[in-house]
């Protein structure tokens, strides 16, 4: 499968980003978010088969000590034929010098960023404002 990853906005098509979210089921990114983020994202990837979007990623990064990963998404359609992997070696790439890059993996997909060569923190927190989302990610109080 010929991919190519372009690491700017210049492919991005913001109704072919929305199809991806919610190929796996993430459908509450409406396309003005969904470029939003995009475009408040410092690095990027868009992977194009056959002029289409299939997958993609992003960041956000200070250059030099801290970055953080998000939205690794291949489309439903495309997974298994290592676009992720793609995706999140080329990201890995654009932040080679930076001294910690953060990830928050979607339940279950933990395998796949330790496969990458990510691996999970002692002391990490976050805060989610979405009762779901705290449920899922957050440990409970103790």
């Amino acid at each position: 499968m010929n991919i190519h990853v372009y690491r700017d906005l210049s492919k991005a098509n913001w109704q072919e980003m929305k199809d991806v979210y919610e190929s796996v089921g993430w459908t509450k990114h409406s396309k003005e978010i969904i470029q939003q983020v995009f475009e408040a994202s410092n690095v990027i990837a868009i992977a194009v088969y056959n002029g289409r979007i299939v997958g993609f990623g992003r960041a956000l990064s200070d250059g030099v000590f801290n970055a953080a990963i998000y939205d690794v998404v291949v489309h439903r359609d495309f997974q298994g034929h290592g676009i992720g992997k793609t995706i999140i070696e080329d990201l890995l790439e654009q932040l080679k010098h930076v001294s910690c890059v953060h990830l928050i993996a979607t339940t279950g997909k933990e395998e796949f960023y330790q496969k990458a060569g990510l691996k999970k923190l002692k002391t990490a927190m976050a805060r989610y404002r979405n009762f779901d989302l705290a449920r899922e990610y957050l440990e409970e109080d103790r």
